[in-house]
């Protein structure tokens, strides 16, 4: 019924059928135009320069305005919906005819039909020999190509399309290009396997001139994400399965899209590409060696040499370096796969206030997020200890400064932002935080306190005929900011007073991930089980605790926490949600949380959730108070499950038959 429904409306849209005919199978390639097919395949250096020319398809990963990410679930907020296309998303005005910039469909299949021309094409080159290592590695980053634009698709839609190698004509009749779906099983299995099989090819290493490239690891990174992924509840059978795709059938053969029947295998497999990556021995968490300032340990916290405990590292430089530009990304053994961006440059701008700082002042973090950082001893702020309290009644007020690693912990901030593990102050800018700013050579404008507070230097009322050009929460994010960070001033650019950025390189996948997903993927298992990888070695798992100790201690260890309890690795349900937040906390803008409340199948709840904060119309201790946002924009956020996954555009669904939408889109 649905199908012959589309072929009626396939018939009587004319205007759509005036539109040009080609759908996303049928695109002509542009780079035709200055680069012709038989010249690609006449030598090497040819082929390589066209090949290189396909990752500017791709986005820069650390640009967020145009992503689904934080700014698309609860780890973000802002009012400014003009630059955050996300925010547009969960307002549920992103829909089959209004897709602004989420529209990767048609681009992404641009992708996997140039690398299926060049692997029809590529033993034509009489100078790249065959077995060579050459020719291996070429192959290698020509899979993954293909695969990572797969990722992508899945990633956002859900079921895709599998051409394998096939390479389509142009020009032809509709029916040529018109395909269904596979299954999002069968989807999961041909992207890994790809990736997977790229890797094998893939260099594990690449010279500091070639960082961003990815390398095998990169591929076995995402992978084993995406493994993560369809083990988890949302499609892996069950409640969440059920309830959000249970009706969900493939029009031409009536099969569902999304198992109903749960298989814990999954997250063996899963299991097996994370323990894979880390016995390569390739990578490793980013840590620092201990200083003279660096922060005194909590009692309970392991002093033997990291990754045993925390005693020979400085906690708060080993997460923070890594992401501010102070430690050389080159030679960060915590990077999978990471790239130098412009974009993370320019989104940094975004959390400096607009008036006197130069700032746009639209990166505001929920409280929510403020809450999910432990205190100093790992304790959560409902259960904190007397040596290490958390209170809400008023201001510090201590005798001197805090200062350890170069952060400057001020007297005068409130006691709710003392005592608190050393992520949150390299993640967080709250009112009253220090920011040094010692690029500008204008010393009345470096080691300045941003306040939040409605009449505050950062606070509403500074904010002149640009009313959303303003923090909404009290909080921002200080993650990628650098000590030296500084913007100028309004009105004199960016550059004034001798003010600059450290460059920065965005990780799109880090090793601290891997970590989390195999102590998740092990956590959910209830019984041995023997993987063959794709390496052809076997990986024999279970619910070791000792094993997910060791893991996930590393990322604590490397925070200054404690380990975990016996009490704690006992329960599954408990160690979930042990999970859950450290994630929270650790991936922070990360691009991770969007995906994961989906993949739990708890978006619907954590979306339902208002978007807390600091009371900006306040000055004083009232300022303090956690009030809903008090803003349009969080107001009319809309939770439905159809913004689990995004539309496929409207003309595309209704130009092939066989191309279903996904739920509850038009079609």
């Amino acid at each position: 019924m649905k199908n012959k429904l589309k072929q009626i409306i396939i018939c009587t849209s004319l205007a759509i059928m005036l539109l040009p005919s080609c759908n996303f199978l049928d695109v002509a390639d542009n780079f035709e135009e200055s680069f012709k097919w038989d010249s690609i395949f006449v030598s090497q250096r040819n082929l390589e320069r066209y090949v290189w020319t396909i990752p500017t398809l791709f986005p820069d990963e650390g640009w967020k305005f145009d992503k689904l990410g934080s700014f698309a679930c609860d780890e973000a907020f802002s009012i400014m919906i003009s630059d955050y296309t996300a925010l547009d998303y969960v307002q549920g005005n992103i829909t089959p005819t209004n897709l602004r910039a989420f529209n990767i469909w048609p681009g992404m299949y641009i992708v996997i039909r140039r690398v299926n021309t060049i692997l029809a094409n590529i033993d034509k080159v009489v100078d790249l020999e065959d077995g060579s290592r050459e020719k291996n590695e070429l192959l290698g980053y020509i899979y993954f190509m293909r695969a990572y634009a797969y990722y992508r698709l899945v990633m956002h839609y859900g079921p895709v399309v599998i051409l394998g190698d096939d390479v389509l004509e142009t020009n032809e009749e509709t029916a040529y290009y018109d395909r269904p779906r596979a299954t999002f099983d069968e989807s999961v299995d041909y992207v890994c396997g790809e990736l997977e099989r790229a890797a094998a090819l893939m260099p594990e290493t690449v010279p500091a001139s070639f960082f961003g490239r990815p390398v095998s690891g990169s591929a076995l990174g995402l992978s084993a994400r995406l493994r993560l992924i369809r083990a988890s509840p949302l499609w892996n059978g069950g409640s969440a399965a059920r309830r959000t795709y249970g009706t969900w059938f493939r029009s031409t053969d009536k099969k569902q899209y999304v198992s109903q029947e749960y298989d814990e295998k999954r997250w063996a497999e899963a299991a097996a590409v994370c323990k894979r990556i880390i016995d390569t021995n390739l990578y490793s968490l980013h840590v620092l060696q201990r200083r003279a300032d660096s922060p005194n340990l909590p009692d309970n916290v392991s002093k033997l040499n990291f990754p045993n405990g925390a005693g020979d590292i400085d906690v708060f430089r080993s997460f923070h370096d890594m992401f501010n530009g102070e430690s050389p990304v080159m030679r960060n053994p915590e990077f999978l796969w990471a790239q130098m961006s412009s974009g993370l440059l320019n989104y940094t701008r975004h959390a400096f206030p607009y008036e006197i700082f130069n700032g746009y002042a639209t990166v505001s973090v929920p409280q929510k997020m403020i809450d999910a950082f432990r205190m100093a001893d790992g304790r959560t702020i409902y259960n904190s200890s007397d040596e290490y309290p958390y209170e809400t009644d008023g201001i510090w007020n201590g005798k001197n400064d805090s200062i350890f690693s170069g952060y400057t912990l001020k007297t005068n901030v409130h006691k709710m932002f003392i005592n608190r593990e050393v992520r949150f102050y390299a993640s967080i800018g709250f009112s009253g935080a220090h920011w040094p700013m010692l690029s500008t050579s204008n010393n009345s404008r470096r080691n300045q306190q941003f306040w939040y507070n409605a009449s505050g230097n950062a606070g509403k009322n500074t904010v002149r005929n640009l009313p959303y050009n303003v923090n909404t929460t009290g909080y921002t994010l200080r993650k990628f900011v650098h000590l030296e960070d500084s913007w100028g001033l309004t009105g004199q650019g960016t550059e004034y007073e001798n003010s600059r950025r450290v460059a920065k390189a965005y990780p799109i996948i880090r090793y601290a991930e891997i970590l989390l997903a195999y102590v998740e993927a092990l956590n959910n298992l209830t019984t041995t089980h023997t993987i063959q990888g794709s390496d052809n070695k076997t990986y024999t798992l279970s619910r070791d605790i000792e094993e997910m100790a060791k893991y996930f201690d590393m990322v604590r260890y490397r925070a200054g926490l404690p380990g975990l309890t016996y009490e704690e690795l006992s329960s599954r349900d408990t160690m979930q949600k042990l999970l859950e937040t450290e994630r929270m906390v650790e991936l922070l803008h990360e691009n991770a949380r969007f995906w994961d409340v989906r993949r739990w199948g708890k978006y619907e709840t954590t979306e339902r959730e208002s978007i807390m904060g600091m009371d900006m119309d306040a000055d004083g201790l009232a300022f303090y108070n956690v009030v809903p946002v008090n803003q349009v924009v969080a107001r009319n956020r809309v939770v439905d499950k159809k913004l689990i996954l995004l539309p496929i555009d409207l003309n595309e669904v209704r130009k092939s038959p066989s191309l279903d939408q996904n739920p509850g889109y038009q079609y």
